[in-house]
């Protein structure tokens, strides 16, 4: 194959979670040939070279062929931003080869979903629209592990207003909550949409202060709940000052992640742990990604099947964990 043939595309590449992921790429396979594709050339070189042996690329997600020439081909796409065309999904699909995308979200996700079915046996699909880009379903799945029977999933993010990403991340944000403030929980078993009262939580981070939060649409409920058979599932999200910034340090990240339910004794049991990260929620979601790419290429575990995945469904919950623990995170035991 050609030097073209073998890089995978990130378009967004020179965004925060697209450089970030090239960077834990890199790091992880110094050989593994990378593009940075973004509207600014000159962003996308400076991301390149920062990386070295990267290449740069100019793209419109506006038209079909990305505005790439007519030879084009990569291993794999990553759409590092939000694919509002589907033009990158049908680029890759057209050459066979891996898709990845994390921006679509709960409310975006059927155009992209009904696409990809209609193009299931062409190559896989990673819809990874998932907070951190899957690392809290991962996580979370490495908790409920010591569980015969989950009940209850309870997940508390805190995310430093400042922290709330770049140009790509605030107006994903916009776009949703332009469509709707309410959440969606699963509740006895039942998929539930809550709003008001119903939808507002408070979230205690580890310092002790109690931020604002509410219950939020994101697809960690629905694949939580069906990966664990949990009844009753939540994510309640929290903006506002970090501990870090507290602290006179930068802004971090906490994630409350609490399981309920009985244990392999038989007996009732609870855990709770926090996610927490003191650069804050980009280096987690740069690592979310990373992983899929991993998965997707083969350079780990066996090939990926055609079709439309979730991280959980390929990603190894403990493997998971060794590489968060490695990216400066820790998942801690933590009290009620």
């Amino acid at each position: 194959m050609t030097r073209q043939a073998t890089s995978v595309l990130i378009m967004g590449g020179s965004g925060q979670a697209g450089a970030g992921t090239a960077t834990l790429l890199r790091r992880w396979y110094p050989e593994l040939e990378l593009t940075i594709a973004g509207r600014d050339i000159e962003r996308a070189r400076r991301v390149a070279e920062s990386l070295g042996g990267a290449n740069a690329v100019t793209i419109d997600i506006a038209r079909a062929d990305l505005g790439l020439p007519a030879d084009a081909a990569y291993s794999a796409v990553v759409a590092a931003l939000w694919d509002d065309h589907l033009h990158g999904l049908g680029f890759a699909a057209r050459h066979g080869v891996p898709y990845l995308s994390l921006s679509s979200g709960l409310l975006d996700i059927a155009p992209e979903v009904v696409a990809g079915s209609g193009r299931a046996s062409a190559a896989p699909i990673l819809v990874a629209s998932h907070y951190l880009a899957g690392i809290v379903v991962l996580a979370t799945l490495a908790v409920a592990a010591e569980f015969e029977r989950v009940e209850r999933i309870g997940i508390a993010a805190a995310l430093d207003d400042s922290d709330i990403g770049g140009p790509a991340g605030i107006a994903d944000l916009e776009r949703w909550s332009a469509v709707t403030t309410a959440g969606l929980i699963r509740r006895d078993g039942v998929f539930t949409w809550v709003s008001g009262d119903d939808a507002r939580a408070d979230v205690r981070v580890g310092d002790g202060v109690v931020l604002a939060g509410q219950s939020i649409p994101i697809l960690d409920v629905p694949s939580l709940a069906l990966a664990t058979g949990a009844p009753n599932v939540r994510f309640d999200l929290a903006v506002g000052e970090s501990a870090g910034r507290r602290r006179g340090a930068g802004a971090s990240l906490e994630v409350i992640v609490d399981v309920e339910g009985t244990d392999f004794s038989g007996a009732a049991a609870r855990v709770r742990r926090t996610l927490a990260h003191p650069d804050g929620q980009r280096p987690l979601t740069a690592l979310g990604i990373a992983l899929g790419v991993e998965r997707l290429l083969g350079l780990r575990g066996a090939a990926v099947p055609p079709g439309i995945h979730m991280p959980e469904a390929l990603i190894d919950p403990a493997y998971a964990l060794e590489r968060i623990a490695h990216s400066g995170a820790t998942f801690e035991e933590t009290g009620a």
